[in-house]
């Protein structure tokens, strides 16, 4: 089986592969240099959680801060 690389270095799995991983949408990807092995992985919801504030780029403190403005009482 082959998977091609975009132009954005996004790999399309075969059919073949994914069906052996029903319910898996994340896959930790290990190298040894010359070999890349992709594992299935299930993220707990706040690991979930913790990818989601780190793709909007928002740390520890931000949420801190959020809770902090949000329990302030007018």
């Amino acid at each position: 089986m082959l998977a091609k690389k975009t132009s954005k270095n996004q790999l399309t799995l075969p059919k073949a592969v994914v069906s052996r991983f029903p319910g898996i949408d994340y896959f930790e990807v290990i190298t040894d240099g010359s070999s890349i092995v992709l594992r299935p992985v299930t993220l707990a919801r706040a690991d979930a959680v913790l990818e989601k504030l780190a793709q909007l780029g928002l740390t520890g403190q931000d949420v801190n801060d959020a809770v902090k403005w949000a329990r302030e009482k007018p």
